[in-house]
């Protein structure tokens, strides 16, 4: 059996750029992909624009061509994908990584396909994949949703958005603009600071003019079939009536998995251990890249600031192995 000089986990563009960097040095690699290629961004809001602009987006020195200021989700599918097929991309799609570990200096990589062997691995699984759960009565009933796509199954339905981040924001205001009946419940005391910049002042607008009614440092208690039931900054219980609620707060990395690699969590946050000048964590061989690093505090890292995980951890591996 081939042993690989990287094996990488996640197919999303960090790690599209590890691929790309493994490329330009020679080495042997594999990537590893559960969904499509930049499965996460395809599984974005349909109508999704970034914060950061094109050129912040681009990975292995190719330009990403925009002609809006901020690009949207097609665009970069596009752009992602293109690379992955111009640069032929060793990837293996729709095949699940299900156990990491590790005989003497060789990795073997067990997935829902094959069996892979590897000097190195590199996990850039992202954190899109498992819901922040409130943890309440009556969120596992069909209406509730934790995830968003289009606002078009929406219009003129009772709707609760929980939550006040990007994806809050967004859902908010796309589904009152298609007739719905928009409430949120958001746990902090105003719309989030990080909320792009163009899109806070129209949110904070209709709030302040009651078009969406928002309730501030409450918090859902249970949802039922046809209502949902929270508690407000007094401490009142209130219950309203209620088609769907859009449960967006948030996404976590899969924690399990990186315990079960080997890899070390640390604090509340659960902040995976990695050296932040190589990306290698307390696993020698294994690595860390892309926004996984952060564990709970998934906004830490993005694109833009963790393209350079890759050239870390390549400079890092030859300087050790090769």
């Amino acid at each position: 059996m081939e042993i690989l000089d990287i094996l990488i986990i996640g197919g999303g563009p960090i790690g599209l750029n590890c691929a790309l960097e493994a490329q330009k040095n020679n080495l042997t690699y594999m990537i590893i992909e559960k969904g499509t290629i930049v499965n996460s961004l395809y599984h974005y809001p349909l109508y999704m624009r970034f914060f950061s602009t094109a050129e912040k987006l681009e990975i292995g020195g190719i330009p990403f061509i925009s002609p809006a200021p901020k690009p949207g989700r097609q665009e970069a599918l596009e752009y992602y994908q293109g690379i992955a097929r111009q640069k032929e991309i060793n990837i293996r799609l729709y095949e699940k990584v299900l156990k990491v570990s590790k005989t003497g200096d060789i990795f073997d990589i067990e997935t829902s396909k094959a069996v892979y062997k590897a000097k190195n691995v590199i996990i850039s699984t992202g954190f899109y994949d498992i819901p922040n759960l409130m943890d309440v009565p009556g969120e596992n009933l069909l209406k509730v949703k934790h995830y968003y796509t289009e606002p078009y199954p929406y219009a003129q339905q009772k709707i609760v958005v929980v939550g006040s981040s990007n994806s809050a924001v967004d859902a908010a205001l796309e589904t009152y603009r298609k007739g719905s009946d928009v409430t949120m419940i958001v746990r902090h005391s105003e719309i989030s600071k990080n909320v792009k910049y163009w899109v806070k002042p129209d949110i904070e607008n209709r709030i302040a003019e009651g078009s969406i009614k928002a309730y501030f440092n409450s918090e859902i208690v249970e949802i039922t079939e046809n209502t949902v039931i929270f508690k407000d900054e007094k401490g009142q219980i209130s219950e309203i009536e209620n088609d769907f609620v859009l449960a967006l707060t948030g996404y976590l990395p899969d924690f399990d998995f990186l315990r079960n690699s080997g890899i070390e969590l640390q604090g509340d946050c659960l902040n995976p251990l990695y050296h932040p000048e190589t990306m290698e964590t307390n696993v020698p061989n294994l690595y860390l890249a892309g926004v996984v690093c952060g564990g709970k505090d998934t906004h830490l890292w993005f694109i833009e600031n963790s393209r350079i995980h890759a050239e870390m951890i390549v400079r890092n591996i030859f300087g050790r192995e090769y």
